[in-house]
């Protein structure tokens, strides 16, 4: 019987010696693989029990809040010269750049035509006179001719002259007083169009409504005018450009916030490295959409004593539409952080089991009439004790960078947690 269990063993050992010597290493290697998958997955779990937070502290400061905005400079008013009349341009009495005053003369037309009107209706208005002097005898002729008929037939006691002939006489009297009224409407006829002639006179010297520069010139000596049909463009007058315009267009989404009084500074292309203060003046109501975007047009006062700025200037315009010192801001990565695992050793909770209030506690119109006044409530996190702790915060101004905290459960000092990364 022993002699036979030593055949079969030394049967099994001859069989294994004649096994490959690749199916061994397999073996071998699988019992590897799945001892090095359970080492793995046990680093693994103490891995994500070490969570490391990168955090920010919370401190005191100013905060700036501004709107951009593109525009162009422009004079304060502009005037465009123009000639109501037709003729022939006989002087131009200013060039581009020049200062003028009101009431100074710019351009002059020929004036013969207009000279020979006047004297035409200053005749007319003579002959109007002197017909309206012979209507007025020709009246006081029949009246004088009437009152004597009437005295001769009360003589006569109503003998002579007949009944037809005093009524004739009547006749002719309110004739006469007719021929009067008409002389008279010739007169002020013929007054008005001297008027109208002599103020085309006058118009042939175009002169400067205001003080100001000539910006362009659009005529010379012999230019023909024909102002038949609308009023022909000669001059471009600005007012002074030591104070210009700035028109610059706001977005709609910026709008709410651009109030007038406000301070601002602009840059300008051919003085890349120099900011030009201005002031808010005024916003306009009416709106531009351009490509289905709607700005509004804001005007901004600016100060050129010193002439470096032009008319027609693109200007890249910086409104300063809120100002704060000493508040407790936080970084706006703060409020964009959430959890990304469960931590098993510092005993946090996932984000819903946080402690502190939820976000929305207070209720909806809590939330309504801070954002009235441009407050809003959000949530963030902050290691105490080395825990991730959510918190309730009311925000108020913001740059893009950080943020006002107007109250809440956060103070100075308190490390906001913009980040996690699983510890090693």
């Amino acid at each position: 019987m022993s002699n036979a269990n030593e055949q079969k063993k030394n049967s099994i050992n001859l069989e294994e010696a004649k096994r490959p010597a690749y199916v061994k290493w397999l073996v071998a290697g699988t019992v590897l693989v799945v001892a090095g998958g359970g080492w793995y997955l046990w680093t693994q779990s103490q891995v994500h029990d070490d969570v490391k937070y990168v955090t920010e502290q919370v401190d005191k400061g100013g905060i700036h809040v501004t709107v951009s905005a593109d525009g162009t400079l422009a004079p304060v008013r502009t005037v465009t010269i123009g000639s109501e009349l037709s003729g022939i341009v006989r002087e131009v009495h200013v060039d581009v750049n020049d200062t003028v005053t009101q009431g100074q003369a710019l351009v002059t037309l020929d004036t013969r035509n207009l000279l020979a009107k006047v004297q035409q209706y200053r005749a007319a208005l003579q002959s109007a006179k002197a017909n309206q002097a012979q209507s007025l005898a020709s009246l006081k002729e029949a009246e004088l001719k009437l009152k004597r008929m009437k005295e001769l037939n009360r003589l006569s006691k109503g003998a002579m002259p007949s009944r037809t002939e005093l009524e004739s006489q009547t006749a002719s009297v309110e004739t006469a007083k007719a021929s009067v009224a008409v002389a008279k409407a010739n007169v002020s006829d013929a007054e008005a169009l001297l008027k109208t002639a002599e103020t085309d006179l006058s118009k042939a010297e175009i002169k400067a409504p205001i003080d100001g520069v000539i910006l362009t010139r659009s005529v010379e000596p012999g230019y023909a005018v024909a102002a038949t049909l609308q009023a022909v463009e000669l001059l471009t007058l600005a007012s002074d450009l030591r104070a210009l315009e700035l028109q610059v267009a706001v977005d709609e989404a910026d709008i709410g916030v651009v109030k007038e009084g406000q301070k601002a500074f602009f840059t300008v292309s051919t003085y890349p490295n120099k900011r030009f203060p201005a002031t808010l003046r005024k916003v306009a109501y009416g709106a531009k959409t351009t490509e289905n975007v709607v700005t509004y047009t804001t005007y901004l006062n600016v100060d050129n004593a010193d002439m470096l700025l032009r008319p027609g200037m693109t200007a890249s315009a910086t409104i300063s539409t809120a100002d704060k010192n000493d508040v407790l801001l936080v970084p706006n990565s703060a409020f964009r952080y959430q959890p990304k695992f469960a931590m098993k050793s510092s005993g946090a909770k996932m984000p819903g089991m946080m402690p502190g209030r939820s976000p929305h506690d207070g209720g909806t119109k809590k939330v309504k009439e801070l954002a009235q006044h441009g407050e809003l409530q959000k949530t963030l996190y902050v290691l105490k004790d080395g825990k991730p702790v959510l918190v309730n915060v009311v925000t108020g101004l913001t740059d893009g960078m950080q943020t006002e905290i107007v109250s809440g459960e956060l103070a100075e000092g308190d490390q906001v947690i913009l980040d996690q990364q699983k510890g090693r």
